[in-house]
This record gives structure tokens, sequence and C-alpha cells, in this order.
């Protein structure tokens, strides 16, 4: 059936219904009737060849499309789906909604057309094909609590009672063997690898085995691992270890566990807790068996015979290897061979090496290998997945890279501007923070301040809150929560800082705390102001203290971090803020100059505070005005 385009429409303009055949007035381009044709799906990126081929049409009407739009593009060029669809809109197409393409589909080893390949399943579609797989575990704690000691006692044991089970230090992943069953050990270091891991969406944690020291009691890294446990929904096991030291007092570490949130067996609640000694490796057994029955409680179970999902644990460049990836397989069967996608790179499965260091064939769920092939270094987190050829690799890389550039450019983190839209729009129920304090009488007025904010529409849910500066790790939880962070007399370290620009994190200091609850409060309501983004410009660290006439304090520093210029400053002692001013003036030597970089020696005047000694730390800021998305 001939058609033929009249004239041409905006890029945004309604879709015009197709013509008749009496209506041409140009050169046809030979399409099929609607009916025959139904909705085409369109990847995020397409050459204009593939287009053609897909839309049955010669690349040449596509590139004449093109132009019409102001797009001179050529016949190997790539275009993004908007695009792309325009030019099927107006070829008479019905463009549907694409999924990532290319993803492999049972059984395992079978090509599947790009066209009709659909995005990972982790939910099984036929339950019958599931049997039970191994827990993954997951050490948590806080440090010099034994964590590593218990790891090596599990270790031990496995191998003194002649169990099977490859069992290393090197791969990121331990296997041990109890009563036949197995039992996969992550080998992160703490819980900032297990929410590194979970801001990328990969859960891979079963069970957390939480290491308390039974002489020492709940202590601050102690309460972050529960914070992220819960927040991840993974069930705690307390492993009460150092259990042989004479001043060890079980029964204060199960009532301080208590005031966090996680009660014990013994105390009516539903975790378990084990007490062990991991120097006399006494109570390892017991742990095991506790694991293995929390394990079977959950039911946990995967399809062998899918293609294979997992996550990276740890990730190098090895010289003489190149790229190698140690990846933990969650469901299905990793085999030489496959085509895989993970994260932004992909690669053919070229050969896998198992925990012992041999080399093997396949690789089945609650299974880590060591992957060679992949064409680029992953990061720890990123999802394997397999997937049909090279060809649909390529697509679905190309779309994973075109999402993040856009949402880097959007922001798609939770932020107090655009809460109250999501709100309207049912999006969330939830606001998640992070608060840090400068004290913990400060820390709980906040929290009680908070409480009396939730509304029928949205509760306040903080999930950590803590003393001290706001660090990298408190940017990771948010990341992996989707919350934000508040800090109230604090500060964001540099690190910190990095990864919240990085992450899209929103962080918000206050020094006020009615300032904190009316910003909340504000949002939630969709009355927020114009804010006030505060920018730090820099930090420099007192050298010397010089008095130059009556009253007057000059600060002589050394910038060791961004640049100092005239602004806001704060000053901070021991790590804690204890003045808030301005930068009156500035010198280097004897000259007035607007700003002094990094590396640099300068002098600094204060307007107000005058009492600077040697080693406090000048912060300064400048502040700029946003308007904010809720108010629109």
């Amino acid at each position: 059936m001939a058609r033929s385009r009249s004239g041409t429409r905006g890029r945004r303009g309604p879709r015009k219904p197709p013509r008749r055949p009496d209506q041409a007035t140009g050169p046809s381009v030979q399409v099929a009737e609607p009916s025959e044709r139904g909705a085409i799906e369109i990847p995020a990126t397409v050459t204009v060849q593939d287009l053609a081929g897909l839309l049955r049409v010669n690349p040449a009407d596509v590139i004449r499309e093109l132009i019409k739009s102001g797009i001179f593009a050529t016949i190997n060029q790539t275009i993004d789906r908007d695009t792309a669809s325009l030019v099927a809109e107006e070829l008479g197409y019905e463009v549907a909604e694409a999924t990532a393409p290319g993803l492999a589909e049972e059984p395992v080893g079978e090509a599947q057309p790009a066209a009709a390949a659909k995005e990972p399943l982790w939910e099984e579609a036929d339950p019958s094909k599931l049997v039970p797989r191994a827990p993954i575990v997951t050490v948590m704690g806080h440090v010099d609590h034994g964590k590593t000691s218990l790891l090596d006692a599990i270790r031990a044991t496995s191998v003194a009672a002649g169990e099977r089970g490859g069992i290393t230090q090197h791969i990121g992943a331990s296997e041990v063997v109890k009563d036949g069953k197995r039992i996969v050990f992550l080998d992160t270091p703490g819980h900032e690898a297990f929410t590194a891991m979970r801001a990328r969406g990969a859960k891979v944690t079963d069970i957390a085995v939480l290491v308390v020291a039974a002489d020492d009691g709940v202590m601050p890294q102690t309460i972050e691992a529960i914070d992220h446990a819960k927040a991840a929904r993974v069930p705690i096991i307390v492993a009460l270890n150092k259990m042989d030291k004479p001043d060890a007092n079980p029964d204060r570490v199960k009532h301080e566990l208590s005031e966090h949130g996680v009660l014990i067996e013994e105390y009516g609640g539903d975790t378990p807790l084990v007490p062990v000694s991991a120097k006399q490796r006494t109570g390892i057994d017991e742990l095991l068996e506790m694991i293995l029955l929390v394990a079977d409680l959950q039911e946990l179970k995967a399809n062998p015979k899918r293609p294979a999902i997992g996550t990276v644990v740890e990730a190098e460049l090895d010289k003489g290897r190149g790229p190698v990836a140690t990846v933990l397989v969650q469901t299905g069967t990793l085999k030489i061979g496959d085509t895989v996608v993970v994260g932004s790179t992909f690669g053919r499965v070229r050969a896998m090496e198992n925990s012992a260091g041999a080399r093997v064939t396949k690789a089945g769920p609650s299974s880590a290998v060591v992957v060679l092939g992949l064409s680029d270094v992953p990061a720890a987190g990123d999802i394997l997945q397999v997937v049909a050829d090279e060809r649909a690799a390529r697509v679905i890389v190309d779309q994973r890279r075109a999402q993040a550039g856009a949402k880097a450019e959007g922001g798609a983190r939770a932020t107090l501007e655009d809460l109250y839209r999501q709100i309207q729009a049912g999006q969330t129920r939830e606001l998640r923070i992070v608060i840090k304090a400068d004290v913990q009488g400060s820390l709980g007025a906040i929290t009680h301040a908070l409480d009396q904010l939730s509304t029928d529409e949205v509760r306040i849910n903080v999930i950590h809150e803590g003393t001290g500066d706001i660090t990298d790790n408190d940017i990771l939880l948010a990341s992996a929560s989707d919350a934000i962070v508040v800090g109230f007399n604090t500060r964001l370290d540099p690190q910190a800082r990095r990864t919240a620009e990085a992450e899209g994190v929103d962080v918000r200091v206050y020094d006020i705390i009615y300032k904190l609850t009316d910003d909340i409060e504000a949002a939630l309501k969709g009355m927020l102001e114009p804010e006030v983004v505060e920018v730090v410009e820099g930090r420099a660290e007192v050298r010397q203290v010089f008095r130059v006439g009556r009253g007057t304090i000059i600060a002589g520093c050394y910038v060791t971090d961004g640049r100092i210029v005239r602004g806001g400053a704060r000053v901070y002692r021991g790590g804690r803020v204890v003045a808030t001013d301005r930068i009156e003036s500035l010198r280097r030597f004897r000259d007035d100059v607007r700003e002094v970089a990094a590396g640099f020696e300068c002098g600094i005047g204060l307007a107000g505070h005058h009492d600077l000694q040697e080693g406090d730390v000048i912060e300064c800021f400048t502040q700029q005005t946003v308007s904010r998305a809720a108010s629109a």
C-alpha cells in the first residue's frame, strides 16, 4: 500500500492519522498495513540502518524524515529512542514502550531474537523448576569484635571436619559445608561494602550475622550494622563473641541490643543469639546450625536450568588476564562461552575459576567464581546476566549508559524539593532520613521533633542516627535506601561530599533545630520556599595566630582543600563547630586577594570571632538561592 508525506510536523505535535492513497503528493514508502504491523518496540539507541530494517523501509526514507526534523544523520549513525519514535510515527507506525532487549530466556543456551527479549526476572514463573539453594551470609559488626577471627574459625572447623567445599581468602567469598549443606560467606569487609553493593541495586545477602563482643557490648559500628541490615530487610543472627573472656557480660549486651530494636528470642523477640568464642572455637557448630535453620525458614530456592543472574562481589584489572570479576551466581547456571552483560560492560565468558582456584566449566546458584572475558572492569554490586548474543549485549549496555546519563542530569534520588509532588502522585508514603548530630542530646531532640511531623500521607522513617561528622558510609546508606541526610551542628567530610555528589544524595546541614523541622514540614505540605544552597568552597588550617592592633586577630593559615574566598566561615575545633562567622579580610603576604587556592598560605581575618587557636580549621562557604521544584 503506497503512502506519502505532505509537509512536516513539529517534534512535539500530535501524531497525524495515516494518510489514504488518494492523498499521496510525493514519493511513496512501502509499509505494511496497520493491522499487520501492530505496535513496534524501539530500543534506547539504534542506528539508522537498524531502524530502517525494523520498520521495513529503505534507509533513505529514514534519513529523509530525520532531515525534516533538522537532524542530518548517516546510515551508520546512532539516534536515541525519542528521535527514532518520531520517524516511526511519521511513517505510520505505532510505537510501544520498549523493554531492555536481548536477555536470554529459558532454556539455557538458546538464543532469542533481540526484539523479543526482556529485562532479567529474578522471580521464577514456574515454581516447579525451583530447587533449594545455599544461603548467602554477610558477617558484620564493630571493629575488633572478632569478625575476621570468627570467619577463620568457621573455615578451620569445616576443614578439620573433613568436609568438602572450596574455602578461600582471596576471591571474596568462602564456602563451608555443615551436615551436607553448603553455606556461602561473603568476605566483604564490613557493612560499608555491604551497603555499597545495595546502593547499586544488588540484594546479595540472605542472612546477616551480627558479631558483638560480650566484653564490649553494642558500639557505634554495631548500631550502623543493625540499621543497614534492617534497611535491607535481612534477618539477623547475633553471634555473641569473646564469651571466653572473664569480663564477658552477655546480659548487658542483650539489653543494649533491645534498646536498638534487636529483640532476641530469650526476651520474646525473633532474633536468634548464639554464644561463641572464635579464639577457642566454641559455639561454631551451633552458629552454623542456626544459619541453616533460618535459611530453611526462608525457603531459599533458585532455578539452575535458566540463564544465570549474579552479582559482582569484587573486580580488578589483572596485568596478565585482563579484567577479572568475582561473581556470586544467585540463580541459573553460568557456563563457559555465555555472553554476559555486567553493569555497563559486557563480554563472553572465556574461563572460570572456583573458590579453590580450579578451572570450572559451569557455576550454579549460590556459587562464587572468578570470571574472565569481560571487556572492562565492572563495579562491585553490578548485576551479571546472560544475554542472547553480542549484539543484544551492546544494545543493553548502550541503553544503560543512556539511562545513567539521564539519571545524572535529572537527579532521580529523593529530595525534599520533589517530596510533595511524589506524595500527590502517590509515589511515596515514607520519607527516609539519616540523621547525624554533634551530641546525643541533640539527636534525641531532633528525632522526637521529626516524629511529630508524620502525617496520614507520609511517614518519617529515621533509618539511622548517630553523632559525629557525616561520613561516606552515611551517604552510601542513604543512597541504597533512597533517603536524605540531615546534619545538625556537624559537617560533611570531603570524601562524603564527593560521594554525595556522585550518588545524587540530598544532604542538608543545619545549626538551628526549628529550621530543620520547618524545612521538612514545609516539604510535606508542598510549601517550600526558594532554597538557599550552601556551597563549601574550601578549608584552611590555622598554623599561627597574630594579634594586630587592638582586638584584631589574623590567622596565618594553610589551605588544605579547595579554595578560600571571602564569604561565610565556620571554625572547627576538635571536629566540632565552635563559631559561625564570615571572612572579612583575606591576604597573601601584604596584598588583599579574592581567593587563595589549596597548597598556599594566607592570612584570614574573621568579622566577629577572635578566639582562634592553632590547629583550628576554617571552612569557608558561599550561598546560592535556587527555586524549589515542589513550589512549582
